[in-house]
């Protein structure tokens, strides 16, 4: 009998895991891996993507969509450092991903070889678990704890494998260990939760704000929210927790939230944080009664002062919560906030109907709205565009996933190639600004390659436009935001896939119903105003006088205002 190659070893234990594809690029320091999991193609199926960092984020978009490790592997030297990039994306968004990272021989270590860079150093920073595998017998162990920990710590796994080593045999010295990860339900403290419960009772206006952590507790969410009559605020990582036309759904926060949010959070009595630990604080109210839960205790307290700290599954804690608290009579706070939300959605509307050419990104929301499933995947880019997803986007059953915490331009695309590979019986669409889109659409051809019927809409303004509005709000002329585009929609027929070129509002709707009936890659650019700014819910005083420079200064340097005398 034929003793197994720990390369053998290797994808046979990914297949135990559960790993049913990887994404990379083939080379001569993994070509060792490549070998055996070419054989296992029937059970591990290898995604060849144009560029490692594409293979990364979408890794990490798997994960993000499915709860399920994503895989990346990459050549030692330049194919590993191009996969930073999606690795980081992983870590801040805290999604278990393993890469699988080539190295030079064993022999060769330190010898200044040929792509020889010390990964170790390279990834520690990016990884919970970050190892160079050092025999054959050990890679078995090495991997199953890998995985395990990016599973147990929600973050990325690096194994480092120089090239001799899944070439030789796997003896029986080899140590064997367990393919799967334990699981727990983790209630907070009982007098954690009476002193939440205290505090709910005696407040009046309550509001939740709800993030990544309540996805998957749409039903127990909106109980606990009619109970104590609280409006419920999305984090843009909790977008789709629950219905953004909901009754008791304010939308975002921030400067892609809305006005009724902001307003809600400056007159509340109690903050309850539930499964987030939100960045932007500057959003949340002062002085004013918090509870915190998270799974994490960590992120308790980390960016904002709380009262009451939950460390705990949200579920479970909002469950007793629910069957603990006072039910609330008194529903004046949450039908104020209702109002506003109404007046807001008016008002979206209007920007929606806009009929003006260039076509404005709402009105581009809307068509999208109008042709997207229920169940729809929605991998956004960053900039301008998230802030017309989050806005004008309602969520109702779709997932949607962006890159949150480290919005990184690019991301878009690799996670529509994701998303397909996750739900190929769904739709799944890709909404990529053109800076954005730029970065990552040499994989465009990877969807036409796996026949991955996805739809890439490109708003094209020719510019970067968020860092534009940027600039205008400091006060400073606009630099450096122009771009160069070529015709989106003839790449995507170059490409192997079908175009569509949308300059006008009747040109629209029709190329949005053509492009899902289509069972091939397809890429709608649509021409939108680069003046269109994502201006935020409330306007602080600072961002009016910044922008009130800025028109100044371009006024003062087209000659259209005079400088006055000495």
């Amino acid at each position: 009998m034929l003793k197994q190659t720990a390369g053998e070893k290797l994808i046979e234990l990914l297949v135990e895991w559960g790993v049913d594809h990887i994404y990379g690029m083939p080379g001569d320091s993994i070509n060792s891996i490549i070998e055996p999991l070419r054989k296992a193609q029937d059970k591990i199926k290898f995604i060849q993507v144009r560029h490692e960092e594409a293979g990364a984020l979408a890794a990490a978009a798997y994960a993000k969509l499915t709860g399920k490790m994503g895989v990346c592997t990459a050549i030692a030297g330049p194919g590993a450092i191009h996969l930073l990039n999606g690795l980081y994306d992983a870590k801040l968004d805290r999604v278990p991903v393993l890469a699988l990272a080539g190295q030079v021989e064993t022999d060769l270590f330190g010898t200044d070889s040929f792509q020889e860079v010390n990964l170790e150093r390279l990834f520690d920073d990016v990884a919970v678990y970050n190892q160079r595998v050092m025999s054959a017998e050990q890679l078995p162990s090495v991997v199953n704890q890998a995985i395990r920990t990016a599973y147990a710590k929600k973050g990325v796994s690096v194994l480092t494998i120089p090239d001799d080593i899944p070439k030789f045999e796997v003896g029986r010295e080899a140590r064997v260990t367990s393919s799967f990860v334990a699981k727990q339900e983790i209630l907070p403290l009982k007098e954690d939760l009476q002193k939440a419960k205290e505090l709910i009772n005696a407040a009046k206006r309550p509001i939740i704000l709800a993030g990544k952590g309540t996805h998957g507790l749409r039903d127990t969410l909106l109980d606990f929210a009619e109970k104590i009559a609280a409006p419920i605020v999305l984090t843009l990582p909790g977008k789709g927790a629950v219905p953004d036309k909901h009754p008791y759904c304010l939308g975002g926060l921030g400067l892609l939230g809305t006005k009724a949010a902001y307003e809600g959070m400056q007159e509340t009595d109690l903050l309850l944080m539930i499964g987030t630990s939100y960045p932007f604080i500057g959003f949340l109210p002062d002085q004013v009664k918090t509870i915190q839960i998270d799974i994490d205790p960590y992120q308790i307290g980390k960016r904002y002062p709380v009262d009451v700290g939950l460390a705990g599954e949200a579920g479970l804690a909002v469950q007793w919560l629910m069957g603990n608290v006072q039910e609330k009579a008194n529903r004046d706070f949450l039908e104020k906030c209702q109002e506003r939300m109404n007046k807001w959605w008016s008002r979206l509307e209007k920007q929606e109907e806009e009929e003006s050419v260039p076509l404005k990104p709402q009105r581009v929301m809307r068509a999208l709205q109008s042709v997207a499933a229920e169940d729809a995947i929605l991998s956004t880019d960053v900039g301008n565009v998230t802030v017309w997803v989050a806005r004008h986007f309602h969520m109702a059953r779709q997932k949607f996933i962006t890159s949150s915490w480290l919005a990184t331009l690019g991301c878009g695309l690799p996670g529509a190639i994701a998303g397909k590979m996750a739900f190929p019986d769904k739709q799944v669409f890709a909404i990529c600004g053109d800076g954005g889109f730029g970065m990552t659409m040499n994989d465009f051809v990877t969807a036409v390659k796996y026949q991955l019927p996805i739809v890439v809409v490109v708003l094209n303004n020719h510019k970067i436009a968020m860092i534009k509005f940027e600039q205008e709000v400091m006060g400073n002329i606009e630099f450096g935001t122009d771009l160069q585009n070529p015709n989106f929609a003839k790449y995507a027929e170059a490409c192997g896939g079908i175009g569509y070129r949308v300059e006008r509002p009747d040109e629209l709707l029709p190329a949005f119903q053509d492009a899902v009936r289509q069972n091939q890659p397809c890429i709608i650019d649509v021409v939108v105003d680069a003046d269109e700014a994502p201006i935020p819910g409330n306007i602080t005083f600072a961002q009016a006088v910044g922008y009130t420079k800025h028109m100044l200064k371009v006024l003062f340097e087209e000659g259209r205002i005079d400088l006055p005398p000495l």
